[in-house]
């Protein structure tokens, strides 16, 4: 057995007519069941390394763990587990998706296709080993862990986007010169949202309509983030303009551009008009050091968000999106808590940074 194995990639998604929308909910709600429970984090909190991977073992991860033990252990075995079972998990709901959904959810996880080219590009850059890129590759696209595992062997970054010469990326990619890693990361990303707006908008259902939204909302909680960050490091409104992405569902660009020019103070006091800030209006001051309780509270802004149009339609894309983007959570927790782990850090600086 392969220990990243090939993954099919099926382009059930062309005959749009034929969507199994029940089927697909019914068989993610019954994966989503098998989701952690959230006091199984506040246990795990109080393990050494040993007991959390035999707890792991334990769930949904058994296999991956299994099968990777042969090549790592300690927090490697963990790091590449949940690697795996996220990949695994996401294709297994391509393959059980037909038309729409499938075409929908095709398109969205090409995000992971851009995060492993923006991985091993950063990898190149700080001159990191193969093995340390290979730790945060996630083969849930449509680029097999073989294939990216491959482009992170290569030599250099100039060998890396030789080999995407083929792909969607490479216009983007050739534009890179070794310096400017951050504004190809950015175009990627744009490119990335643009293309899959344009898919959407193009099918003009009512179920990609909600997709639409749920994707805006994705967004409007990136461009916060940059927001916040920028603002707090004092970057000119020029610069951060550039790294806004368009397609937000409540903040739209005319709302960002009124907020570009504004101090950090007189920013704060002016994103208190939208619903988002009510999620975190706790944890945000003017004298504010650190973003960790920001970017936390954003995060479950968005689950929320999915949860509660879920139950809405329950025979809609949302209900998978819920799916995938709590599978995203609940493998982000744990990475977070085996990282904070083998780096000593306080069980209560590792909690905070935990979405519940």
């Amino acid at each position: 057995m392969q220990l990243f194995p090939k993954l099919r990639r099926k382009g059930r998604g062309e005959n749009l007519r034929n969507s199994n929308y029940s089927y697909a909910c019914a068989r993610v709600r019954a994966m989503k069941s098998k989701l952690l429970p959230k006091d199984t984090y506040s246990k795990i909190l109080n393990m050494g390394i040993d007991q959390i991977t035999k707890t792991i073992e334990e769930s949904e991860y058994k296999q991956d763990i299994d099968i990777l033990a042969r090549e790592y252990s300690g927090v490697d075995l963990i790091e590449h587990a949940l690697n795996r079972n996220l990949a695994v998990t996401f294709t297994k709901i391509l393959d059980i998706s037909e038309g729409e959904p499938n075409y929908l959810l095709g398109k969205y996880l090409k995000k992971y296709d851009i995060w492993g080219i923006k991985t091993i590009l950063r990898g190149k850059y700080y001159n990191a080993s193969p093995e340390e890129i290979k730790e945060n590759l996630i083969s849930a696209g449509k680029f097999s862990y073989e294939f990216l595992s491959e482009l992170a062997r290569k030599d250099s970054y100039t060998d890396v986007i030789s080999a995407l010469e083929n792909t969607d990326y490479y216009p983007i990619l050739k534009q890179y010169d070794g310096t400017n890693l951050t504004d190809i990361e950015n175009k990627l990303e744009k490119e990335y949202y643009k293309d899959l707006f344009i898919s959407v908008h193009e099918l003009k259902s009512k179920s990609s309509k909600i997709f639409a939204d749920f994707v805006g909302t994705e967004i409007d909680i990136k461009n916060l983030r940059t927001l916040f960050r920028l603002k707090m490091s004092g970057v000119n409104p020029d610069e951060i303009r550039e790294l806004m992405i368009e397609g937000g569902h409540r903040l739209k660009m005319k709302d960002i551009e009124g907020l570009l020019p504004l101090s950090f103070e007189d920013f704060l006091s002016a994103i208190d008009k939208y619903s988002y800030w009510y999620n975190f209006s706790d944890v945000v001051s003017s004298d504010m050091e650190s973003l960790i309780d920001l970017e936390t509270q954003l995060l479950k802004q968005n689950v929320k968000f999915a949860s509660s149009i879920s139950h809405v339609y329950p025979l809609s894309i949302v209900p998978i999106m819920d799916y995938i983007l709590n599978k995203k959570v609940e493998v982000d927790n744990l990475r977070i808590i085996i990282r904070g782990k083998a780096a000593g850090l306080e069980k209560e600086v590792i909690r905070k940074q935990l979405v519940i």
